[in-house]
C-alpha cells in the first residue's frame, strides 16, 4: 500500500518538482493542497487543478483562507503598522505562516503519514513549515525533496523537460508567490547584492499614469470603503484598492533582510495597497491616538512582526499582542485622502471626529486657547526640575576635571 502524502502545492516550478518526484520516483500517494491567500482567481485555481492531475496526484484540495487569512494575521499587521526593516510588509512570510497552518491541518484531517513543501535549504519558509508542522502535526514525518537534493532552479527545470512537463520555463526563471498582502519576486538578480530587477520580472506593469485622488476610509482599523464604496469584508476593499494602485508601480520594492538562519537575502515585491494601507492608517493614528500609545504601538509591532516573519505565529505572546493593539484602534476611525502617481503616493490629510489636533486646543505654533502664558512657564519649569537638580548636584564633581 502506497504511503500518504500531503503536499503543499502552488503548481510553480519547486512544487511541480516536488509532485513529479514523490509520485514518479518516490511512488507516494500524494494529495496537493493550494492554499489560496488571496492571490489566485477561479481560472487560475482550475489550471493549477489540472497540472496537478496531470503530474499523477492521487486528488487536489483548495482551502481558501483569504478571509481567515485576514481575520487571524493581516489585520494586526494594519493594527501595528507592520514594515520589517521599516521597508517589507511581510507579504509572503505572513501568509506561510496561514498556508503552513491549513496544510497541517489537511494532513490531521485525511490521516496522511508525510507533509511535504518545496522549500531549499537557504530561505525562511524551510523554518516556518517544519516549525508549524512540528507544533500541530508532530507525529507526521516532513519530506523536503528541494532541499534534500540541494536542487539549483535550472537542475528543477532540466528533471521536469525530462519527464515532459510543459510549462513556461522561461517564466519560471522567477519565483512569484501572490496573496492578499501583496507579490514577491526572487530570481538571479535577488540572489546579488547591486542588480534591480528588471522591467519584465515584475508580475503587474505600469499602465496608469495620470494622477489619481482616492479617499480611503477605516472602521476601528480596518479598511471598510474606498472612495464611498462600502465592502461587505476589508479583504474586498484591500484587492479593490490593489486594482486601482498596482497598475501604478506603486509599492514596488528589493527588501534586504536576516534570515531566520542566519543569513542575509533579498527579494523583490510590489504591494501596492498594503503600502498604502499601512500609510494611510499610521497618518490617521498620528492624528488620532496619543503619543504613548504610539510609542507602545512602536514597540510591540515591531516585534510581533519579527516573531510572526519568522513563523512563531503560534506562541501564544502574540495573542497578548493582538489584544493589545486591537484595543488600541477603538478610535481608529475617519477617513484618508491619497494622491497616485506613477511609482510613488503621498497622504494628503485626514478627517476624522477623533482628530487630537483639535483647534479648539490650539494650532501648533500659533495661539493657544486652553492656557496661559504663564501656566507653559510654570510647567517648563517643573518638567525640567530634576534634570536640573542633576546637573546643580554633579556640577562640583566635574569642575577642573579636563
Amino acid at each position: 500500500m502506497k504511503k500518504k502524502v500531503v503536499l503543499a502545492y502552488s503548481g510553480g516550478l519547486d512544487t511541480s518538482f516536488c509532485c513529479i518526484y514523490l509520485t514518479r520516483d518516490l511512488g507516494y500517494e500524494v494529495h496537493s493542497v493550494i492554499v489560496n491567500t488571496g492571490g489566485f482567481s477561479e481560472e487560475e485555481l482550475k489550471g493549477v487543478e489540472e497540472r496537478a492531475y496531470q503530474m499523477g496526484v492521487t486528488s487536489h484540495h483548495v482551502v481558501d483562507e483569504t478571509e481567515n487569512f485576514y481575520n487571524t494575521c493581516v489585520r494586526y499587521l494594519i493594527y501595528g503598522n507592520v514594515l520589517k526593516n521599516n521597508t517589507y510588509p511581510l507579504s509572503v512570510s505572513a501568509e506561510r505562516v496561514s498556508q503552513a497552518t491549513a496544510i497541517a491541518n489537511y494532513a490531521k484531517e485525511i490521516g496522511a503519514e508525510f507533509v511535504a513543501h518545496g522549500s531549499t535549504g537557504a530561505g525562511n519558509d524551510q523554518v516556518r513549515f517544519d516549525m508549524i508542522f512540528n507544533i500541530l502535526v508532530p507525529e507526521v514525518q516532513i519530506i523536503t525533496p528541494i532541499r534534500d537534493l540541494k536542487l539549483s532552479r535550472e537542475e528543477e527545470i532540466e528533471y521536469l523537460k525530462k519527464h515532459g512537463v510543459e510549462m513556461n520555463f522561461e517564466k519560471a526563471k522567477y519565483s512569484i508567490n501572490k496573496g492578499i498582502w501583496g507579490t514577491s519576486v526572487g530570481g538571479k538578480e535577488t540572489l546579488t547584492s547591486n542588480l534591480g530587477l528588471p522591467e519584465e520580472a515584475w508580475p503587474t506593469q505600469v499602465t496608469q499614469s495620470e494622477v489619481k485622488d482616492i479617499e480611503l476610509t477605516f472602521e476601528q482599523g480596518e479598511l471598510v470603503a474606498i472612495d464611498g464604496t462600502t465592502y461587505d469584508h476589508p479583504t474586498k476593499a484591500i484587492q479593490a484598492l490593489q486594482a486601482i494602485a498596482q497598475p501604478y508601480g506603486i509599492g514596488r520594492d528589493i527588501h534586504v533582510g536576516d534570515t531566520i538562519i542566519g543569513i542575509k537575502g533579498r527579494v523583490g515585491f510590489e504591494a501596492a495597497a498594503p503600502m498604502v494601507i499601512i500609510k494611510a492608517h499610521h497618518t490617521l493614528e498620528k492624528h488620532v491616538l496619543t503619543k504613548w500609545q504610539l510609542s507602545w504601538k512602536d514597540q510591540l509591532s515591531s516585534f510581533y512582526g519579527n516573531w510572526l516573519h519568522e513563523g512563531q505565529f503560534h506562541d501564544p505572546i502574540m495573542r497578548n499582542i493582538e489584544a493589545f493593539l486591537t484595543d488600541t484602534q477603538k478610535q481608529v476611525s475617519g477617513k484618508v485622502f491619497v494622491q497616485l502617481h506613477p511609482y510613488r503616493f503621498q497622504v494628503v490629510g485626514i478627517e476624522s471626529d477623533h482628530d487630537l489636533m483639535s483647534n479648539k486646543f490650539g494650532s501648533y505654533g500659533e495661539m493657544n486657547n486652553a492656557w496661559s502664558g504663564e501656566d507653559v512657564k510654570g510647567f517648563s519649569k517643573i518638567f525640567g526640575n530634576q534634570v536640573m537638580i542633576y546637573h546643580k548636584v554633579n556640577a562640583s564633581h566635574t569642575e577642573g576635571t579636563n
